[in-house]
């Protein structure tokens, strides 16, 4: 169903990104639950976002599929 459409290169950079925002969405969600940022609900959407975002940027690393691509857009990697 997922047909292949990235090369090593690209699915190198979308595993780093990925592990990046899951990365930047931990530390937030640290800094939140301390109160050292005090953002309260918006604070958690940028959490949920940047998680889910660097989760699905690891499944496209893994499955070697980007939908951005699958669209018809050409991308540089």
């Amino acid at each position: 169903m997922l047909e292949c459409n990235l090369d090593a290169k690209g699915k190198a950079a979308r595993l780093v990104g990925g592990i990046i925002g899951v990365a930047f969405s931990l530390v937030l969600a640290v800094l939140l639950l301390t109160d050292v940022v005090t953002q309260d609900t918006i604070g958690w959407y940028v959490v949920a976002g940047a998680f889910f975002g660097g989760a699905f940027a690891i499944f496209e690393a893994r499955a070697g599929w980007c939908v951005v691509r699958a669209m018809g857009i050409k991308t540089p990697l």
